[in-house]
């Protein structure tokens, strides 16, 4: 994020340099005046350079990459099975067409020789611990939920401060909806939204696109308007530092979940209700998450039912411990049911059919079932990929804090 911001300011102040050689008295007379022909037409808009990708009117899309020296390519797409190959013209530049593609946002690298890069003419760019991606959007007609609309906005805050739990000076972030006025005396519900494993607290914002989602629900009256803070969610970073390995490492993951846990419930909520006017009613909390965010806030959410009363989990990472989802979820019994169901407004799991975590999440839910539970099971077709947790989000966040 900060390199797209350093980009931006530089491009500024270039064209104002620019501007003002322009404009300044005399600039001009350093060269002799051109006279007018007809060259100095403007440039007919068809003419102006492509954007990267290039969508075509029959909704393909044309990606290219100026490697010449290079021996293979190929493009990585958010949502396909496999690499697309790519091929290389006279001039250097590798090119393949993606078939029709759906109304989304995708995120996308090359493979150039076993190096995963960027495309450089994309300055759109989602940040991750582990490699950053190029984005691009697909529009729908009508525009989906994840499109920016003539609509009302509201406003993302950044916040950062240090973790002692975490022993991290670490960070959050802070949706709150259009027309707050932090002076009034309305108090707001709050959404406490969890990212993915290798993902950073901006990645609900820049991928997810939650604050565009809300601004539309909220105009279409479809959600309240709700204040949605997305922390940085890990426990300890030797979860990052170790790498993918991490998930095979059980007391790591546990010590990761139960470290976070205390850093959300202990120091960044006191911290946001100190900063913003969130309603006290337990009716008005909500937590939920994609993969390891998932499986985050289904244990924050079912283990301090006093503090939440609505838990969604989406493409939820393995949840069970040493001793299965009873050491996860002490409290979760057949003689507790009839309680914790009058406290849960919404228990919300999401998956996608072909999501490797598939399997995991169906057994959570049939054990949810056994103990007496009422969770909403939703299966849709789709991967571990963003295109379904946007589909999550617009379709979770109207069932936020609405009267019995």
């Amino acid at each position: 994020m900060s390199r797209l911001l350093h980009r931006a300011a530089f491009s500024h102040v270039v064209f104002v340099i620019a501007l003002c050689w322009g404009l300044w008295p005399g600039a001009a007379s350093a060269q002799p005046a051109a006279k007018p022909t007809q060259s100095a037409a403007p440039v007919p808009l068809e003419a102006a350079p492509p954007s990267y990708p290039e969508l075509q009117p029959d909704g393909t899309a044309v990606f290219r990459l100026a490697m010449p020296n290079a021996a293979k390519v190929e493009l990585n797409l958010e949502g396909a099975k496999d690499p697309f190959p790519m091929s290389k013209g006279s001039d250097g530049v590798w090119s393949v067409t993606v078939p029709k593609l759906a109304p989304q946002y995708y995120s996308y690298t090359f493979n150039v020789d076993g190096t995963e890069v960027l495309d450089l003419h994309n300055v759109s760019i989602k940040t991750s611990f582990f490699s950053n991606q190029s984005l691009f959007l697909v529009p729908g007609q009508p525009p989906r939920s994840w499109e920016h609309a003539n609509v009302p906005h509201g406003v993302v805050h950044h916040h950062y401060y240090h973790s002692n739990i975490v022993d991290l000076n670490s960070e959050y972030y802070v949706y709150t909806p259009p027309g707050f006025d932090p002076g009034s005396k309305q108090k707001y519900p709050v959404l406490y939204l969890l990212h993915g494993y290798s993902d950073d607290p901006s990645a609900w914002t820049s991928m997810g696109k939650a604050n565009v989602i809300l601004d539309n629900l909220i105009a279409q009256r479809k959600a309240r308007p709700m204040i949605v803070v997305m922390p940085l969610g890990y426990g300890t970073m030797e979860v990052i530092a170790r790498g993918w390995s991490t998930w095979k490492d059980p007391e790591l993951i546990h010590r990761n979940y139960s470290r976070f846990s205390d850093a959300l419930l202990q120091e960044v909520m006191p911290l946001v209700k100190k900063q913003y006017p969130l309603s006290d009613k337990r009716e008005e909390h909500a937590v939920a998450g994609l993969s390891m965010g998932g499986a985050e806030s289904l244990l924050v959410g079912l283990n301090h039912l006093d503090d939440f009363a609505y838990v969604g989990g989406f493409s939820s990472a393995p949840l069970g411990g040493q001793n299965g989802f009873e050491s996860s979820f002490p409290g979760i019994t057949a003689q507790a049911a009839r309680d914790i169901n009058a406290k849960l407004r919404v228990l919300w799991i999401a998956c996608g059919t072909e999501d490797g975590l598939f399997d995991g999440n169906q057994k959570f839910i049939a054990w949810l079932k056994e103990k007496g539970l009422q969770p909403t099971a939703i299966q849709t077709p789709g991967m571990h990929v963003w295109m379904l947790w946007r589909d999550n989000l617009t379709n979770f966040a109207p069932l936020l804090f609405q009267s019995k």
